[in-house]
């Protein structure tokens, strides 16, 4: 098996090679520097299952540089994420900024303006990448694509944690590598990868800290809150009210974990203050944060963008708001509906969605589980989970 899949990556690095050049050539270098890193951490992190984890990162990976050689070759970026051009166009012209080269299509004052908005984390992640590499859109997206397969064993250890069991973090895992809406939306120049395997790090290094102590995992959760908030802010409000709500509860409460606990928040409060994440949570939730701005941004996703629903809906109140949570909830659980489709963009999310609505029972049974047998362990999931997803039934 492990000789197959050496064989595989290697036909896939001349692939990438020939049909990408001159990209490719440095896009299967920054790919196998990042994946043996990667690697290296799955068989020291998790020796008991380093096969098996290797194995299912690399197939994950495979997957989704397969998917992303695809629509750089035919160009179908913009069909499946307009937003990698935006990030590659911007990120290259904060580059520029930074060394006065000439050549560049925006002011200071726009580049600026753009690098204190929404999102700011992804243009200078970008930047930083093409300040090494050059401008490389191929290799910023396979190292996208290298994070978003690391999603899968970081997500095995997490539910493990969790759950105690070896079953439920395999399945996990193999979930989270091969879902087909998590391959298209991981393996390109996109920030949601990049979201996804920072809440799965946060959430895991608060199991740790809930048991003991350690400088890295401390970091580490420091490090993933930072980068959250960088990439999407109002992610972030909804993760601190979970990593507090978790350490509220704890696993124990003796004075002992208690104690603990109360040190921990405390800490993580001064780190994110001196990295200045309060000031930056604070002036884009006045700027973005308030029911005026949602529903704008949910018109514009209804009427423009045509990826959002009920266009007549406003939320502009706490009652509309209220109101709308019911069926906009139902919206983002089961939507699209097959009799709701109207573009080939839609049509193509259909087997996706079937494979999503043949999981609900699961999904049900496994929220069912956890409250009565894992409540302390998950609750900061679920937290998470049902804030986001009642914020989701607003917006969208």
């Amino acid at each position: 098996m492990d000789k197959l899949i050496a064989i595989v990556c290697f036909l896939m690095g001349v692939a990438i090679i020939i049909f990408a050049f001159p990209e490719g050539n440095v896009a299967v270098l920054v790919t196998t520097i990042f994946a043996s890193i990667a690697v290296i951490i799955i068989r020291t992190q998790v020796p008991n299952e380093k096969v098996l984890l290797t194995r299912i990162f690399l197939l994950a990976l495979f997957a989704r540089i397969a998917f992303g050689l695809i629509s750089h070759i035919f160009e179908l970026r913009d069909f499946f994420g307009g937003d990698a051009l935006t990030y590659d166009t911007f990120g290259n012209e904060v580059m520029k900024m930074w060394f006065d080269i000439p050549g560049r299509e925006f002011t200071d004052d726009v580049l600026n303006y753009r690098l204190s908005g929404v999102g700011w984390g992804m243009l200078y992640l970008v930047a930083i990448m093409y300040s090494i590499i050059g401008r490389n859109i191929l290799a910023a997206q396979f190292f996208c694509a290298v994070i978003g397969a690391a999603i899968a064993p970081l997500i095995y250890v997490c539910s493990y944690k969790i759950f105690n069991n070896r079953r439920v973090g395999l399945v996990s895992a193999i979930l989270a590598a091969f879902y087909p809406a998590f391959i298209i939306w991981t393996g390109q120049l996109m920030k949601d990868g990049l979201i996804i395997f920072l809440l799965v790090l946060a959430m895991t290094m608060v199991l740790n800290l809930q048991k003991k102590f350690d400088y890295l995992s401390f970091t580490l959760l420091i490090v993933s809150l930072f980068g959250i908030i960088s990439l999407r802010f109002y992610i972030f409000y909804v993760v601190a009210v979970a990593i507090v709500g978790t350490f509220i509860i704890g696993f124990s409460n003796t004075p002992q974990a208690i104690f603990r606990r109360v040190v921990i928040l405390f800490l993580l409060g001064i780190g994110l203050m001196y990295l200045g994440v309060f000031r930056y949570a604070g002036t884009e939730f006045e700027t973005y944060g308030n029911l005026e701005k949602i529903q704008i941004s949910r018109q514009d996703l209804a009427s423009t963008a045509d990826s959002g629903y009920e266009e007549d809906l406003d939320v502009s109140t706490a009652g509309g708001a209220l109101q709308a949570i019911p069926i906009g909830f139902a919206y983002l659980m089961l939507a699209p509906f097959p009799w709701q489709v109207t573009n080939f963009r839609q049509m193509i999310t259909l087997p996706d969605m079937m494979i999503w609505w043949c999981s609900i029972p699961f999904l049900i049974s496994g929220i069912m589980f956890s409250i009565r047998n894992r409540l302390r362990g998950s609750l900061g999931i679920l937290i998470f989970s049902l804030m986001l997803s009642l914020a989701y039934s607003v917006f969208q």
